[in-house]
């Protein structure tokens, strides 16, 4: 009988073994891949240790533990941070990180109130230091994070860890459904999964997850802070009142090309258009292109007022999105007009602004669709419908005001999940008759 629970356990961990050798394997990329994403940003090379399970930082405190890989998982956990700080203040949180770009997030919205290093890369010894170094008493995942040796190593270790606000697309699902030992091992060492809506759970049951619930989307319970919509009028102000101001939002490589392309198809009057690339280092590259097309453009870093004959403000400012919103009639969101899955439409309509939104929004599927059907959000097909669709709600303020209503209700309907994720951690982490 031990011969053959032996045999059995071999053959489980036989998957994560061969995992970690492929890691084994990268190991040299890991170190190049640091180095080249440095030449553009030299953060990567700050804190390089961390990645390896090495920490200067550590609480005197019991810590709770969440993973927020980059700007919009850290800026989507602001009401479960806010939440947490109020249930458990005698807890310290403890927020990882997989960008420069997250951390810096992390550090405008939270301050000193955190700890917040890197999540260590997945190798077994990496991910063991960085667990008994902090030994948190309860881990949460967000979003899609299966990260196989740090899930078995807080099994091992006994650390319940989450994985919330849960979402799985199509195409992921796809990739993981190739090694399904490895990942329905993996997903039955969690100790609870809450995913963002029902299509999100089928598709996680599918890959072996049990007891999947359905907590809703943490972006929805963002609140646009107040100290961002004064910037926005600020933000209007230096734009020129009296112009029509269209927002791309977060877009990403290729489609600044096609956005410059539609809005030389559109004849509206007094028009300034503002371009938040997605990720800075792009920054640079997409003043290139500007001046390329001999469009004429202005840096939002130079924090002046916008002269006429200005065509373009380059969004390159981190922090300022709410802002930015804020301070447009209509926005584009960037990652749908070319195959990347979309960006966050949630934060807009927050703001009650009308959103644009290309084919491809499979990171966003649901949210999307809700979108569209209650009249908060247009699709649009391409670069030609993009300019089509921009020119006739710019020429009808009633309904931009129409669909920016239209996208407050379908946010205010919507929220809910941060309670829902609360329920989860309480499961585990026991509130003291002195805080309830």
């Amino acid at each position: 009988m031990s011969r053959l629970r032996s045999r059995n356990c071999s053959a489980m961990l036989k998957p994560r073994s061969f995992y970690t050798l492929g890691l084994w394997l990268l190991l040299p990329y890991v170190f190049f891949h640091l180095l080249w994403r440095s030449r553009k940003q030299p953060e990567y090379l700050q804190h390089a240790a961390e990645r390896f399970g090495i920490y200067p930082v550590r609480s005197s405190k019991p810590v709770i533990w969440l993973h927020t890989v980059s700007v919009g998982e850290t800026r989507a956990a602001a009401s479960l941070v806010q939440r947490l700080r109020e249930i458990w203040p005698d807890h310290q949180l403890l927020l990882t990180h997989t960008t420069p770009t997250g951390r810096a997030a992390s550090e405008q919205l939270y301050g000193d109130d955190v700890l917040r290093v890197y999540l260590p890369y997945d190798y077994p010894f990496a991910v063991q230091r960085f667990v008994r170094h902090f030994r948190p008493r309860i881990g949460v995942l967000l979003e899609t994070e299966i990260w196989f040796n740090l899930i078995h190593t807080c099994h091992v270790e006994n650390i319940p860890l989450l994985l919330l606000n849960a979402r799985l697309s199509e195409k992921s699902a796809a990739r993981y459904a190739r090694y399904p030992n490895l990942v329905r091992t993996a997903l039955n060492e969690l100790a609870a999964i809450a995913a963002q809506d029902p299509d999100d759970a089928s598709r996680l049951t599918a890959l072996g997850a049990p007891d999947v619930s359905i907590m809703g989307n943490l972006k929805f319970d963002i609140a646009p802070p107040p100290d961002m919509l004064e910037r926005g009028k600020q933000l209007r102000a230096m734009f020129g009142s009296d112009r029509k101001i269209f927002l791309a939002a977060s877009t990403r490589t290729g489609e600044e090309a096609l956005l410059l392309d539609a809005l030389a198809q559109t004849h509206i009057p007094e028009l300034l258009s503002v371009i938040v690339p997605r990720h800075p280092q792009r920054f640079d590259e997409v003043a290139a292109l500007l001046t390329q097309r001999g469009i004429r453009f202005q840096r939002r870093s130079a924090n002046q007022h916008v002269i006429p004959d200005i065509q373009v403000v380059l969004g390159d400012s981190m922090g300022e999105m709410f802002a930015y919103y804020a301070a447009c009639d209509l926005a584009f969101i960037g990652g749908s007009l070319l195959p990347f899955g979309g960006q966050n439409l949630i934060e807009a309509c927050a703001v009650g602004k009308p959103v644009l939104i290309g084919p491809h929004t499979y990171n966003f599927a649901q949210a999307s669709e809700l979108a569209v059907a209650c009249g908060a959000s247009i699709r649009v097909q391409d670069k030609d419908d993009l300019a089509k669709v921009m020119e006739e709600l710019m020429a009808k303020p009633d309904r931009l005001e129409q669909a920016g209503r239209a996208g407050l209700r379908f946010v205010e309907t919507h929220r809910g999940a941060t309670e829902q994720a609360l329920l989860q951690v309480k499961r585990f982490v026991p509130i003291s008759a002195a805080q309830c």
